[in-house]
């Protein structure tokens, strides 16, 4: 067990192994048990411990997109790319946009305020499903985009699209050998 995240993993694998078992316990009782596994008198102290490993991890990075028009934003990456509005905000009436949209695991913000991104940037994004994804992007006749299937020099199958204000959204997905 290396980290906090571990640890809680632990405890919901095991409450599920023993739900499978017909052994009912609580969330509460299965951290209790996963901290005296490891010579913990209770969850707090091994908890205290893993937060001061002195291992850095980062979760993820969530980039800022930069935009001009709420409409051909919500056009481009809702209507054809498929990201789905978690949410928005706006300082008042007449303020800029500021939101977040998401779709399988991958979360962007898109700005309308000045200084919170550059125009014209570019996103590089990991992904499985490259050619399942192109399919459904080629099917939808977005007018302003026709987004190819590409084989990249560093082994992975990209596919670019470039939004309505010169922002680049570049897909990977790493090939494995066969």
């Amino acid at each position: 067990m290396r980290t906090f995240h571990d640890a809680k993993a632990m405890a919901a694998a095991l409450r599920e192994g023993l739900k499978k078992k017909s052994m009912a316990i609580t969330h509460s009782e299965s951290l209790e048990l996963v901290a005296a596994q490891f010579g913990f008198a209770n969850w707090n102290i091994l908890a205290a411990k893993l937060a001061d490993d002195g291992q850095v991890n980062f979760n993820s990075a969530i980039p800022i997109i930069r935009i001009f028009a709420v409409d051909k934003a919500m056009e481009f990456y809702s209507g054809f790319l498929g990201f789905t509005l978690d949410w928005e905000h706006r300082f008042g009436d007449n303020f800029p946009l500021y939101a977040q949209l998401s779709r399988d695991g991958l979360a962007l913000h898109l700005s309308e305020h000045h200084g919170d991104a550059t125009p014209g940037s570019k996103v590089f994004i990991t992904m499985t499903g490259i050619r399942a994804f192109h399919r459904e992007l080629s099917q939808k006749h977005y007018a302003y985009a026709k987004p190819g299937l590409e084989e990249a020099f560093w082994g992975a199958l990209t596919v670019e699209v470039a939004d309505p204000f010169g922002n680049r959204l570049l897909f990977n997905e790493y090939q494995t050998e066969k």
